[in-house]
């Protein structure tokens, strides 16, 4: 359920204020004492353990020089105006009719190893607020503990500070992202004379997921909104 483009600002204000006031040395704390090794099961490239992955503005940007085709308005659409577009904070990467990421191989490898994505690179680790299944906010650090690649393993101190200076990175970066995008929002929504409701745009929402027809999504590149058209069929 959608809330509107103020509120959700003033909570991401919050976010990256506590992000910014995390210590840093309890996460390599964390990092350390998880150990984690990865294997190259290519787990975390599926659908049993992720949707689809959301692109950083710069990764998106690196993914249009080489395979444009791969880049999808991001899922969850949040916002939509009057003439029923949506709006949506950045692109995603599509997936393969399975769900798996479209750079997994059949031997379950990255095919662009070298050259993956941001979350790909501090995955599983993270650093960011959510509920729990009872409703109490907490920090989360890692995602899918004892589900994939080895744990406990020894990992150097340069490693630690190294994984937790790039997860810092990685989630300011986003917070920063989901900032401007609804900096920009407000200011066009303002510009244009539209009055974001939320009722309207859980049915537009619903419609679309149940239908066929494309819809227009404007996806914030980080600079501008980008005209895109998304098919429901990619969604479900």
């Amino acid at each position: 359920m959608s809330i509107s483009p103020d509120a959700e600002l003033a909570t991401l204000r919050t976010e990256l204020a506590a992000l910014q006031a995390y210590p840093r040395e309890k996460l390599e704390e964390i990092i350390a004492d998880v150990g984690f090794s990865c294997t190259c099961c290519g787990r975390c490239c599926t659908r049993s353990f992720n949707g689809h992955v959301f692109l950083l503005s710069t990764d998106a940007e690196r993914l249009r020089t080489f395979a444009p085709e791969m880049l999808m308005p991001a899922p969850d659409f949040p916002y939509s105006d009057t003439s029923g577009n949506f709006y949506v904070s950045g692109y995603a990467l599509r997936t393969k009719q399975n769900g798996d990421c479209v750079f997994l191989s059949e031997e379950k490898r990255c095919i662009i190893y070298e050259d993956r994505f941001s979350i790909c690179r501090i995955y599983p680790y993270m650093l960011h607020r959510e509920p729990d299944r009872r409703g109490h906010v907490d920090w989360r650090q890692i995602s899918g503990v004892d589900e994939h690649g080895e744990y406990d393993c020894s990992i150097s101190s340069e490693d630690v500070e190294r994984i937790a200076s790039e997860v810092i990175s990685y989630e300011t970066a986003y917070l920063e992202q989901e900032l401007s995008f609804h900096e920009a929002l407000i200011a066009k929504f303002s510009q244009d004379g539209v009055r974001f409701v939320r009722r309207d745009h859980d049915r537009r929402s619903r419609e679309f997921m149940k239908g066929d027809a494309h819809a227009v999504v404007y996806v914030w590149d980080g600079q501008i909104f980008r005209r895109e058209e998304a098919v429901p069929f990619d969604y479900r």
